[in-house]
């Protein structure tokens, strides 16, 4: 028996719902596709499909094995991708949407490069807070910042993880002094972000399991975090962004971390994007690039 046609007329019997259907979808007879999957179940010594007059299903067992067979089958499917992936130097349009703080204080540190390694490659960039249909919208890729993401039809590649931290301008914190202790920060200028009305506290992590509901946004509240950085960097007041958007401007003193034991949760940087199968050289290489992208600014953050 050959294993790996046997699984491959597993799958496509199942997918299309039919002998008929499966063999022309592989190109073969309804014959060879049921000796295949006879030949499949004498080998396991079990029944993987209940066959009647007037539709094929899945039995218990049956359902156990086309799940763990489907997903051996697109491991290899990607496998082989990569390998012809590799031969071809990537190139077209990547229509990619990023959150609009990735945009103002992200993209000058990964894009760059990116255009410079893959000149064939041209970059189609949306920058929007609100989530998007990737594929409705026509979007090769996504890049999202959460603390998790909804179940979806989407590949979600987790590239890094860190904490929202508190940070202000030294300028601001000349003038109202550094809070000692989260309590204090119910005397500050807490700068909100909040795409809509209403305006969620900031739940705070600190020492030793201790949490705090802060409320933020009295004073100013945006919808829109490249506003709402720039408010921070002018010293407007104190405002919690992840720990890899303010990176370069904590290292150039421009901004400065407040309450370093506290932290609003972690944030995961995901990248979505179709069926990997389905994925383009071109796709495959921006993924690859952001991933080693991020793996190296965590490292750096240490």
């Amino acid at each position: 028996m050959d294993h790996f046609a046997a699984l491959r007329a597993l799958r496509a019997i199942v997918d299309a719902g039919s002998f008929t259907a499966a063999a022309e979808r592989l190109g073969t007879t309804h014959s060879a596709m049921s000796r295949q999957l006879r030949q499949l179940e004498e080998h396991l010594q079990v029944r993987l499909l209940d066959r009647n007059s007037r539709r094929l299903s899945l039995t218990e067992a049956g359902r156990d094995y086309y799940r763990e067979a489907a997903a051996l089958l697109d491991r290899l499917q990607e496998a082989d991708d990569r390998a012809r992936a590799g031969q071809a130097q990537p190139s077209g349009t990547v229509r990619i949407s990023v959150p609009q703080v990735v945009a103002s204080q992200e993209l000058p540190h990964w894009l760059p490069s990116f255009l410079q390694r893959y000149p064939q490659v041209t970059l189609d960039l949306s920058a929007d807070d609100q989530l998007v249909d990737v594929v409705g919208g026509g979007f090769d890729l996504a890049l999202r910042i959460a603390a998790s993401l909804p179940d979806s039809q989407l590949v979600a590649r987790e590239l890094a993880s860190c904490p929202r931290i508190l940070v202000a301008a030294p300028a601001y914190l000349a003038r109202h002094g550094l809070p000692r202790q989260a309590s204090d920060l119910a005397q500050h200028t807490l700068l909100g972000f909040s795409p809509t009305p209403s305006m969620l506290p900031w739940q705070l992590q600190g020492p030793r399991g201790a949490t705090a509901s802060i409320e933020a946004g009295q004073r100013l509240r945006v919808d829109a975090t490249p506003a709402l950085y720039a408010a921070a960097l002018a010293g407007m007041g104190i405002s919690l962004f992840t720990a890899l958007t303010v990176q370069e401007d904590l290292r150039a003193g421009r901004l400065i971390r407040v309450l370093p034991a506290w932290h609003a949760g972690q944030r995961h940087y995901f990248a979505l994007y179709p069926h990997a199968r389905a994925l383009a050289p071109k796709v495959r290489a921006l993924v690859e690039h952001l991933a080693a992208h991020y793996a190296a600014q965590v490292g750096a953050a240490g």
